[in-house]
């Protein structure tokens, strides 16, 4: 079908009116152009806004689509009455009725980090990002007992983008610890997380799919072989078994299906949003 324009207009970063919108552009079988204006915080940007959005209606012929999530009125009022695509507001859409419902005006502030400098939940999922990092991968044993969640899992089975989305997304402080062929041959977890087994959670993945991962990083070697991935994944599948070590397959699962899983079987009592 013929690609759209789809405009992302906030006063912040954004991220917002791009999840929101995406989702809802998922629903329909078209392709899209994608732009991203954030920071519109100003009446002169507003009217820059309307010239890019009015320039791209003239060019394509098609109303382009506007996601917004504009607090200032002022701004917004500039965007909606001047540009020539089909606006769609996130604010007057679900703020107001809220506002209504809860008999208070909202605080109408811009973006999700806004005023970052003075708010702990930002200052908390810094934190959990620098301590998912350091415990990437087993890189030190310390602190475990800090961990939210611990995932254990083959190379290469998805450990650390899942442990940085739950740090960057949900503030969790995420370790990860690899289980390697020395584990397999002791028939027995790491010592270190055997005081944490309640923290614990484990990711598999069809061997086929692991090979080929692991081909891409190292070719044709021993490691990327599809006689040790099975092994691999079998004596993991094994062990979490032994352990009761709740664990699921990455192999075509999303991160966001992954980390969903991980909160709902680990229900952390820390979760930001």
């Amino acid at each position: 079908m013929t690609n759209r324009s789809v405009f992302f207009v906030s006063d912040g970063t954004g991220i917002t009116a791009e999840t929101f919108g995406n989702a809802i552009l998922a629903q329909f079988e078209y392709e899209y152009r994608h732009i991203r204006l954030p920071f519109i915080d100003t009446i002169t940007k507003a009217h820059q806004t309307v010239e890019q959005i009015n320039a791209c209606y003239e060019k394509e012929g098609l109303k382009p689509i506007v996601f917004t999530t504009l607090a200032n009125e002022e701004v917004l009022d500039v965007v909606s009455r001047g540009c020539k695509g089909l606006i769609l507001d996130m604010f007057s859409n679900f703020v107001n009725p809220l506002e209504t419902e809860f008999q208070t005006k909202s605080n109408h502030r811009i973006g999700r980090f806004s005023d970052a400098s003075k708010s702990k939940a930002y200052h908390d999922r810094i934190e959990a990002i620098n301590y998912s990092l350091a415990h990437d991968d087993g890189q030190t044993q310390t602190d475990l007992d800090k961990s939210d969640v611990i995932l254990v899992g083959v190379s290469r089975s998805g450990k650390t983008p899942t442990s940085l989305y739950l740090a960057m997304q949900h503030g969790l402080k995420a370790s990860n610890y690899p289980l390697i062929p020395e584990d397999f041959e002791r028939q027995v977890f790491p010592p270190a997380l055997l005081p944490h087994l309640s923290k614990i959670f484990g990711l598999t993945i069809q061997p086929e799919r692991l090979s080929e991962i692991r081909n891409e990083r190292r070719p044709h070697s021993r490691y990327a072989s599809l006689e040790n991935c099975k092994m691999e994944v079998l004596e993991a599948e094994s062990m979490m078994r032994r352990y009761g070590v709740r664990w699921l397959s990455t192999t075509t699962k999303s991160i966001e299906e992954i980390a969903t899983t991980i909160l709902q079987e680990i229900k952390p009592e820390r979760l930001i949003y």
